[in-house]
This record gives C-alpha cells, structure tokens and sequence, in this order.
C-alpha cells in the first residue's frame, strides 16, 4: 500500500483503501448505498467524528444513520440549530430558547417582544423549510477559546460566553449555518439537506420543534399532547427564576462564589412544599382514597419519594402501610422474555396479577394477609410470616414502576386510588439553545448509586442503559398523563454534586469498550460544572438515594 493512502476497516468486515485525508462525508456517500436511512455521523476507533473530519491513518469505522440512537441525536441538534439560523434570519431582534423534551419533540419559547402567535411559528417553519432545501452547509470551526468568546459576545449570546470562560479548554468548536453561528455540544450534519422531516407545533406560549424517532427516521411520531407534564416543566421553569438559577454558569458562579449555601437550601425547601402539597391532596381525598400508587421511570428517586410523602401524610394523621410489587414477581420460570429471549423483569406480566389483585382486595376489607417475598436467588416467592391487617383509616402506598398502569390493579376502582408520577424534570439548561436531558440526569445518577450500592460499575450501567429505556418507553411513559400528581425529583445543584462521583467511574470506561462513546459525551457533560461537596445537603435529600448518608437507609 502507498504511503498516501489508508485502510479502512468497515462494521460489515469489508476492508477499503483511501487516498490519505479523504473526508468522511466522501467516503459517506460511496457506502451510503448499504444504508436505509441518510448518515450523519461516524465512529472512528469508537469515537464520535463529525462527518468533516479527515481520515489520515488506518482506522476502524461505523458510519451512523439515523436508526441508531447516536445519528437521531445528531439529527435532532442539527434541526435545532436550523430553526435557531431561521429566527436569527426572520426575527434578528428576537430571542429563540431550548427548554426541554415534550410530546416527543422539544419545547422552545420565542420572545419577540410581544405575544408569540400561530402566524409567527408557520412562519418560522416555512424560513426553515427553505434552508433544508438550500441544503446550506454546517461547516465547522476550530478556534481558540478566546476568539470563540469574542465572536459570541459581539452576538449577544450571553450565557454560551459566560461557560466559555469557566472551561479550562484552548480550542472550541463553533458552528456556522450561512452567517448564524453558535456553539453546540456535540456533532452536526455536514449540511441541511438530510433534515427534511420536522414540524413545527404551536405551543403556547411557545412550540414544539418535532422530529423522527430512530425506529421510524422517514416519519414523524403521532402527536400526544401532554399538558400534566408541560405544567410540571413550568414549574421547574419557575423553581429555576425562585433561585436565579436557569443555567450551568450561573450555578457555577454560586458555587465558586460560596453562595451555594442557600440554592440547596431553597431547592430542598421547594422539595418539602410540593410533598406537604401532595399530602394534603391525598388527605383531602382519604375518605374514598384506599391504595396510593408511585411511578417513575429508573433513579427518579422513588424510594425516597415514597418515605418523604409517608412522613408528610402522618403529619395529616394518615398512616400509609407501604407494599413492595418485587414480592409479586412471579417464579423465574415464569418470567416473560423480551425480544432477545432474555427474561423481561419489567413486563407487566412478570408480576404475579392475580395473586396481588386478591391480596389487595382482602386487605382494603380488613382482612389479614400473609405477604410473599421474592428470593431473588432462587427465583421464587416464599412466605415468612410476613403478616398484615390495614386499619379501616390506613391506605396502601405501592411504589413500581407500573403504578400508572391501570391493570395494575384492576380489581379497585378508579376512585379509590391515587396515582402519582415522579421523574427528575431538571429546570438548569446548559444555556439558551443547550437543554440538559432528563434522561442525562437520572443516567448518572444511576451510574452513582450502582457504584455505592450495587457493587455495578459504569461499564455495566451503560451497557444496561438502552435496554432500561426500552422498558421506560413501553411501561411508565405511555401511562404518564393518567397520573393525579406529578413530583418534580430533580434538584438544580445535583449534577455539581454528582460529578465527583460520577467522573472517575466513567474514566474507568476504556476506548476499546463498546460505550466508550457515551462515557466520553458524558465526562465531557460533566466538565462544564464546578464541584459542590455534600456537607450541607440534608440526609432526607433524594439526592442521598444516589450518593448515601441518607436517613431512610
């Protein structure tokens, strides 16, 4: 082989040779026939590359379309960034913000100075529309920190300069979309034209950028309204102007500033309100209301969700006798298997229906029952004496993740159950145009609790991750709207928090391991926070579930 050219070794075994510095996107288009759907990325030796990165070495590749979880993101970002060039564009004095995931899209606020109406987001879309079929290109720009800041700040972007000149970094990468430029966190498509499946729903006050999902790239996802949720993510909008705290560097400055003492406090305090709130709504519904029912999906904090509420219900003189559903699983063999003929723990029916119905029932009569518990050595339920009679006054409080799901617990009616969800909805946003997913928030604290308590390192969580998500997609979040309440378990300071835990985990996470990817996106996540010691956080926090010292445990 000459020395100008390099080898390349595909994800299907076949092997090519390349002029050296050829780009990705070329070598893109020459595979793009192997593939269903268009590519936006790669994998080069298992690092994310943008596809104007230059091959000038022998090296493995996986090219990225848009059915896999990394190329819907890509696409996801680049889309945002479009609409982002497109209100730049149409309204130059305008203010265009990323909130958070709703309705399967992204909720965003346009302040134009006025009200926000229909008008001006088919507006929008239509400008957007006309830069996807220019098929403009995203060029990407190195440059150092210092002249990254002086472009930004000359416009306007406040928050994106005020984390630029926290992070300890000579280089930053800036994106460019005709003469819009801006700075994102993470990879783009190397041009418009791949983005031609979006909408734009007005939303007020604002929208909902929607976009495909991977298992459907050629098609947007039905439209499911969700206002319980939308209220519960304005409320954490709320609880962040409570704290004047929306965005990282803000957070930041309160930490290194050693002003942090009274956001936690606040934070907490805000926590308390909403539990004594939920309480007194269960109190003002306990002369019909006999089983109160918790769901979240994975490291929600619904334990300590479940012991805070208990305590605030005493104070409501109701005394709640909690019931565990892993008891009701039924024995190993038993077990449903999901797509890969591994055994499904989180199918409805790896719980034991009937025998929990008849229970439930016998104890909202009066009835003693004797409560199964599950060994999960052995796979099967055994009895140990465990026996219970409820007081005429004294509901059930079952904590699963299929709470919502009303053949849960088929054989009560409707109006005697509370149904309460709780996921970690986080109101702090990187900046203006940089959300930080809800799913991002509980993944590292599931990483954090599964290294203290678990003996699991962060290998095997995210190895486990997708696989987890699936099981969240099919069995809590179908059923979120069902919910009476909604909690709010995210804490503003606990990422700040997290991140010492949570870095030498991930560090731990090698280049030749198949996550590497995502270790990586995610120590990079973590690098834009300061470290905030734990000293002061209460030990009733649901942050204590993740990092210990809590005094529920």
């Amino acid at each position: 082989m000459k020395s100008s050219n390099v080898k390349i070794q595909f994800t299907n075994g076949e092997v090519g040779e390349y002029d050296k510095g050829s780009s990705l996107l070329d070598i893109a288009r020459e595979r793009a026939v192997l593939y269903t759907s268009p590519i936006v990325a790669a994998k080069v030796n298992n690092e994310i590359k943008d596809l104007q990165s230059r091959v000038d070495s022998d090296c493995s590749i996986d090219f990225l379309d848009l059915q896999t979880e990394t190329g819907i993101k890509v696409y996801e970002r680049s889309l945002t960034f479009v609409m982002i060039a497109a209100a730049k564009e149409l309204f130059p004095n305008a203010t265009l913000t990323v909130e958070h995931s709703l309705s399967k899209g992204l909720y965003c606020e346009l302040y134009l100075g006025r009200k926000t109406e229909r008008a001006d987001i088919a507006q929008l879309e239509g400008r957007m529309r006309e830069i996807v079929a220019e098929d403009r290109p995203i060029v990407r720009k190195t440059m150092p920190r210092e002249e990254a800041i002086r472009l930004l700040e000359a416009d306007g972007q406040v928050e994106h300069v005020r984390l630029l000149k926290q992070v300890k970094r000579e280089n930053v990468s800036v994106y460019y979309c005709g003469q819009v430029f801006d700075y994102f966190y993470g990879t783009m498509t190397p041009s418009t034209g791949c983005l031609q499946v979006f909408e734009l729903t007005f939303y007020e006050p604002g929208l909902i950028l929607r976009f495909p999902e991977k298992e459907r790239p050629d098609a947007l996802p039905a439209f499911i309204d969700q206002p319980k949720l939308a209220q519960i993510f304005l409320e954490a909008e709320r609880w962040g102007k409570i704290l004047g705290c929306g965005y990282v560097a803000a957070l930041n400055d309160f930490i290194t500033t050693n002003k942090i003492s009274d956001i936690i406090r606040v934070a907490e305090a805000l926590h308390e309100k909403k539990l004594a709130q939920i309480a007194d709504f269960i109190a003002g519904h306990s002369d019909q209301v006999r089983v109160i029912l918790i769901a979240g999906p994975s490291s929600s904090g619904k334990t300590t969700f479940a012991r805070r509420l208990g305590i605030q219900l005493r104070v409501n003189d109701i005394r709640p006798v909690p019931i565990s559903l892993d008891d009701y699983f039924v024995d190993r063999e038993h077990t449903p298997h999901d797509e890969n003929g591994d055994y499904d723990f989180e199918a409805l029916e790896a719980i034991d229906l009937e025998l929990f119905n008849r229970h439930l029932i016998q104890l909202l009569r009066g009835e003693e029952v004797d409560l199964p518990t599950f060994n999960f050595l052995t796979g099967k339920r055994e009895y140990q004496g465990n026996k219970i009679r409820l007081d005429k006054d004294q509901p059930l409080i079952i904590e699963g993740i299929h709470g919502l799901n009303e053949r849960l617990t088929a054989a009560i009616p409707r109006e005697q159950k509370i149904k309460i969800y709780i996921s970690a909805l986080t109101q702090l946003s990187i900046d203006t145009h940089n959300r930080i997913p809800t799913t991002d928030t509980r993944l590292i604290r599931r990483i954090v609790r599964d290294s203290q308590f678990r003996s699991h390192d962060a290998l095997g969580t995210l190895r486990m991750w997708l696989s987890v998500r699936r099981g969240e997609e099919k069995n809590i979040f179908p059923y979120q709207e069902d919910a009476d309440v909604m909690f709010n378990s995210a804490l503003l300071y606990e990422l700040a928090v997290l991140k010492k835990y949570a870095e030498p985990l991930l560090e731990r996470v090698t280049l030749n391991d198949d996550v590497y990817p995502e270790a990586k996106r995610l120590l990079k996540f973590l690098s834009y926070f300061s470290n905030l010691e734990t000293d002061e956080i209460p030990h009733n926090s649901i942050i204590r579930e993740f990092i210990g010292n809590s005094c529920f445990y």
